[in-house]
């Protein structure tokens, strides 16, 4: 899994290194939920897509606010790809 733009700097290489290729869709509500219970410091923004690694897998939702995630004290860095094929140029 490659995440570009990275601002995350080593938390995103460490979130990369423990995160397999599968990704996981939610509807808005059991996103939300998702993230009460994983409680990530940070969630990336891409678009219309939202997401963070957690439990292994990437969690995402096209249906996220990010104005909500900052409210909750949550670190919401805009990127600009989402992508799970190699890094290319």
């Amino acid at each position: 899994m490659a995440f570009a733009g990275g601002a995350a700097g080593g938390s995103t290489a460490a979130a990369t290194m423990h995160t397999s290729s599968y990704r996981v869709k939610f509807k808005k509500r059991e996103f939300l939920e998702l993230v009460e219970i994983a409680r990530p410091d940070v969630i990336y923004h891409v678009g219309r897509i939202h997401f963070f690694a957690y439990d292994g897998f990437v969690m995402y939702t096209f249906e996220g606010e990010t104005d909500y995630f900052r409210q909750k004290g949550i670190t919401v860095i805009e990127a600009i790809e989402f992508s799970n094929t190699q890094w290319a140029e």
